[in-house]
Parts: structure tokens; C-alpha cells; sequence
């Protein structure tokens, strides 16, 4: 179950500052092309304008981004050097470390806060592609993500009233969902995860992408898993590891599906979400938009390796 709970962190809480924070293998990962994604404030559309298809692939076969954090999430840092931090993010479970995902983040995109200023008992999850933050003026300051999550401090008719690193902000009120803090995000059914990821068909696919800027194959799976209140592991090998194994015989919509090399016996490559019928649902590949597909007939058919289901706790 998502929820936004700090009872791990220390009593000052650093956070994202900006709309998208990309997470670094190293602080030499970021190229000088990819400074609209390490300011602050970031300009995530601009970055992904002028990457070429060449300088994406760079980001997976150079082993430059390992996943993104979105605006308000909370890290711990372990190590700074520089004006780099590294971070884990609790969040996103990873074996690469107990405490959350690891990486490397420009410290400038991320900024220390009282640990009370976020212990609000609503919060508000951002459920529209995009949302514009807003001053209380009605000034767009900021635009944020799909499954943004911020704590809720008031509502109003038409607007939400939300803690923000900088300080109190409005969200339109028809952009979010408010749920309760200790319990999470509402469970819903596999159905519903499935139908979570329609709204992307056509996104590009982003090597690390964490947010509705694009998606890679696992941020795709983990955010629409997010969105209808499951948290599992960040990254597809993980994702195969946990949930409850299904028989392929016995797929339902919200099924997350695993693929191999060498005809599903060497390395795991890829997560999709079942979607019914025999199709899937996924982020493909660099150079390729959210769809989808007919598994019969394709390579995928033959890859398929595993099956999850992370829904269970939901009835259709």
C-alpha cells in the first residue's frame, strides 16, 4: 500500500525540489546535453526535445540513469561530494540497497525540511497526466507529474492547498486525489491498473523514466501499480521476484508479465502489464511509444519467463 509515512527517516527530511529529478549512476553520468534535466528548476519537456535517439540509447548502454524521483519525494543522503548527493530513496525498493534505491542526484535539486512540515494526515496524489503548481495568486509555477504526491494542508472548492518544498502551494482540485496518510492510496483492482496505463499509449519511452514525461518498461509497471495503491520493487528483475506467481493459463488485467533472453531462459529484459485477451500493455524501448500489442506471433511470446500479480488484496 503507497502511503506517506516517515517513520524511517531522520527528523529533518530532504526532499525533490523540482518537477523530475533524474538519479545518476555517478556524478560524471550527466552530460552537458543534459543540463535542462540537473537545474533547478529543471525543464524535463526541453531535455527530452533535444535528446536524439542516439543520446537516449546513451543513457541505458552507458549505464547513466538509474531512475528519477518526482517533485516533494523524500530521500535520505549518505554522502555528498561536491555538488552531488547521494541519496536512497525508500520509496522504490531495490536489492541494490535495504534502505530505498540508490544514486547519484544534484544536490541543488533537493532541499532539507522539518519532517512535521510533511506529517499531514491527507495527501494529495496527482491522477491527471500533468498538473500545474500554483501560487495562491493562481500564478503556474510549476508543472508536475502523474502520482505526484504531496501532503494535503486544506481544501477548498476548487483547489487543494498542498505542502511544498517551497513553502504552501494550490493544486487544481479536479487534478488530484486526497487519501488518508497512514492508509495509503485505496487498493484497487487489476483491472484498474490496466486501465491506469491506457492514458499513456503513445508516451516515448525513457531509460529510467519515473514519471509521465516518459516511462522506462518497470517505471511504467511500478507507477501504474503505484497509482492504484501497490508498492513493489522498482526495477523488473525484482518485480518478477515478488507478488504471487501466476500460470500463464490464469492472466487477469493488472498482471505484471516478465521476459527473457534466449527464449525466456537467460537474463530478464523486460516487464509488461497484462491486458486481456492475450495483449500487453508496456513501455517497449527507446524509440518506441507506450502500446498495446497481440503477445502470439511476436518475440515476446517466446520470451515470456513469469508472471505476477501484485493486486490480490482487491476483488474485481
Amino acid at each position: 500500500m503507497v502511503k506517506q509515512t516517515f517513520d524511517h527517516f531522520p527528523e529533518q527530511l530532504w526532499v525533490t525540489t523540482v518537477q523530475v529529478a533524474t538519479v545518476w549512476t555517478n556524478p560524471e553520468s550527466a552530460r552537458e546535453m543534459d543540463t535542462p534535466g540537473t537545474t533547478n528548476p529543471t525543464n524535463i519537456d526541453k531535455w527530452i526535445a533535444n535528446l536524439t535517439h542516439e543520446t537516449r540509447l546513451a543513457l541505458c548502454d552507458e549505464n547513466r540513469v538509474q531512475t528519477q524521483l518526482l517533485y516533494g519525494e523524500a530521500v535520505i543522503i549518505t554522502e555528498t561530494k561536491g555538488e552531488w548527493a547521494h541519496v536512497v530513496i525508500p520509496t522504490q525498493a531495490s536489492k541494490k540497497d535495504k534502505r530505498g534505491y540508490p544514486g547519484w542526484v544534484p544536490l541543488n535539486q533537493l532541499k532539507e525540511v522539518p519532517q512535521t512540515d510533511w506529517r499531514r494526515t491527507k495527501s494529495a496524489a496527482i491522477v491527471d497526466d500533468k498538473a500545474w503548481l500554483e501560487t495562491e495568486d493562481g500564478e503556474q509555477v510549476l508543472k508536475l507529474s502523474y502520482m505526484t504526491i504531496l501532503p494535503a494542508e486544506s481544501e477548498y472548492e476548487n483547489r487543494v492547498k498542498v505542502v511544498t518544498p517551497h513553502g504552501l502551494r494550490f493544486l487544481p482540485k479536479s487534478t488530484v486525489h486526497i487519501f488518508n496518510s497512514i492508509e495509503g492510496l485505496e487498493k484497487q483492482s487489476g483491472k484498474a491498473i490496466a486501465k491506469a496505463g491506457e492514458n499513456y499509449l503513445g508516451l516515448d519511452y525513457f531509460w529510467g523514466g519515473m514519471s509521465s514525461f516518459g516511462y522506462d518498461c518497470s517505471g511504467f509497471s511500478y507507477n501504474m501499480s503505484k497509482a492504484c495503491g501497490y508498492q513493489i520493487p522498482r526495477d523488473a528483475g525484482e518485480q518478477a521476484e515478488d507478488g504471487i506467481v501466476v500460470p500463464y493459463d490464469q492472466l487477469l488485467p493488472g498482471d505484471l508479465i516478465f521476459f527473457a533472453y534466449e527464449e525466456g531462459k537467460g537474463s530478464l529484459h523486460h516487464v509488461g502489464i497484462y491486458y486481456g485477451d492475450g495483449k500487453m500493455l508496456h513501455s517497449p524501448s527507446t524509440g518506441k511509444g507506450i502500446e498495446i500489442i497481440e503477445l502470439k506471433g511476436t518475440i515476446y511470446e517466446k520470451e515470456l519467463c513469469a508472471a505476477r500479480r501484485y493486486w490480490q488484496g482487491a476483488g474485481e
